[in-house]
Order: C-alpha cells, then sequence, then structure tokens
C-alpha cells in the first residue's frame, strides 16, 4: 500500500503564507506526476498545481506568481510553497500522485488532506 503524508497546513493571516509538504510511503518503486488539489466548502475539488518528475510544473490561474510546487524525488516529496495567501485560498489541500508500484502496478493516490485557513 502507498500513503502520502500531508503536513503544513494552518492558519496564516492574508497576505502571509504557507508551504505544505506530501511524502509519499510504503510500496514504491518511482513516482511520476504529482500535484496539489484543492477543495472549499461546497465546492468541488480544483487542481492547484502539478509537476512532472522532471519538474515541469502548471499552475491554475488563480495561484499563479503566487505558490510554487517543487519536488524531491529522493524523498518522495512534493511541496507547495503558497505566498500571499487569500481569504479565497482557504479550503483543504490534497496531495495527488501518480506511482508505480514495487510490484510494477501503476496507481493513483491521493492524500487525507490538510485544512489550509486564511482569515484575520
Amino acid at each position: 500500500q502507498v500513503q502520502l503524508a500531508e503536513s503544513g497546513g494552518g492558519l496564516v493571516q492574508p497576505g502571509g503564507s504557507l508551504k505544505l509538504s506530501c511524502a509519499g510511503s510504503g510500496s514504491i518503486f518511482v513516482i511520476y506526476a504529482m500535484g496539489w488539489y484543492r477543495q472549499a466548502p461546497g465546492k468541488q475539488r480544483e487542481l492547484v498545481a502539478t509537476i512532472t518528475r522532471g519538474s515541469t510544473t502548471n499552475y491554475a490561474d488563480p495561484v499563479k506568481g503566487r505558490f510554487t510546487i517543487s519536488r524531491d524525488n529522493a524523498k518522495n516529496t512534493v511541496f507547495l510553497q503558497m505566498n500571499s495567501l487569500k481569504p479565497e485560498d482557504t479550503a483543504v489541500y490534497y496531495c495527488n500522485a501518480d506511482v508505480r508500484g514495487n510490484s510494477g502496478g501503476y496507481y493513483n493516490y491521493w492524500g487525507q488532506g490538510t485544512q489550509v485557513t486564511v482569515s484575520s
């Protein structure tokens, strides 16, 4: 089994910064693309940013210029640096990963989510 463990969420004031981390563990041979998604109350889950194994990035328009996604392949970890946070960034943030397991299978996994609240 593969687990994605998220950390770094919390309460921050508007204009503040927060850095999320997501570390994969378990029967992982290699992780290909990874990404961050978020879901606000009453809304569907939406893409925030994605990153390939070669560190090609893609961002949703609302976070462009403010968020930065990065990864450490040796640690099977993806990060999301969030700057200039706005109240509308408030959501549960989920880590996602495309994983090649040790047995050879190819799966997509989700983390449990971490709450990010931007409020004064």
